[in-house]
């Protein structure tokens, strides 16, 4: 059963196409990566996905629903959630506060504050839950946002690099934390070019070279193929 469906999609910036024609599909309860070199159209892609670029051609259906023209928060309230490349957390509130903040929509009283305590044990944040939320690591900072963006128990969790920056430790936490979701039902599509995470957390993958779907399968698949080892190392032959 398909959650995503991205038909045709393209996008132009004045005379430079960053995506070109793009098909993609991304299964409910699947953890979904999307890889690629630098320039590839992944982040655009991406945008486009959650609604902060118009598509300049194709479609993009969430749920059976066409929602190529919605915005970020309709699509939202659809159940998308989304944690973009860089930390936004409320910088200057503790922890436990980001977290009530994103729950109070949906939840009060005491369901709110058992699930703030279950969202803070599950970041292994629980100890530093009255800290102020600046005073964190980079990686913790990047895991309370992504406990802010399970707060509103989406049915797809879009994550743009969530492991930028991290240590290699920070990063295989952030992989366990991620697949502890999926395990749940939550279906992740993910950005990423780490690709030690790739192999901890996907279980399909797809590659975009210049704008374009390059290849796309399992993980074990797309590693076996020598023209993405190739676009990886910068290799060119010539026949």
């Amino acid at each position: 059963m398909s959650l995503v469906e991205v038909k045709g999609v393209s996008k132009r910036f004045g005379g430079l196409t960053a995506v070109s024609g793009v098909d993609l599909t991304v299964n409910a309860g699947e953890i979904h990566c999307l890889i690629g070199p630098n320039g590839a159209g992944k982040s655009t892609l991406f945008k486009l996905i959650v609604g902060l670029y118009p598509p300049t051609e194709g479609s993009i259906l969430f749920d059976t629903v066409d929602i190529t023209a919605e915005r970020p928060y309709a699509r939202v309230q659809r159940g998308m959630s989304i944690k973009m490349q860089a930390p936004s957390v409320f910088k200057e509130l503790p922890v436990r506060q980001n977290i009530q903040t994103a729950l109070q929509e949906r939840l009060s009283g005491s369901e709110r504050i058992a699930e703030e305590d279950r969202l803070l044990t599950l970041l292994n944040l629980a100890a530093d839950c009255d800290k102020l939320a600046g005073a964190l690591s980079h990686g913790q900072q990047q895991w309370l946002e992504i406990g802010m963006a399970l707060a509103l128990k989406p049915q797809l969790l879009l994550l743009d690099e969530p492991t930028a920056g991290m240590s290699p430790e920070e990063t295989f936490k952030t992989g366990e934390l991620i697949r502890s979701f999926n395990a749940e039902g939550m279906t992740v599509l993910v950005v990423e070019h780490d690709m030690a995470f790739v192999r901890q957390v996907a279980q399909r993958v797809t590659v975009l070279h210049l704008g374009r779907i390059f290849a796309r399968g399992t993980l074990d698949s797309i590693l076996q193929d020598e023209k993405v080892a190739e676009i990886y190392l910068g290799k060119t032959h010539a026949h």
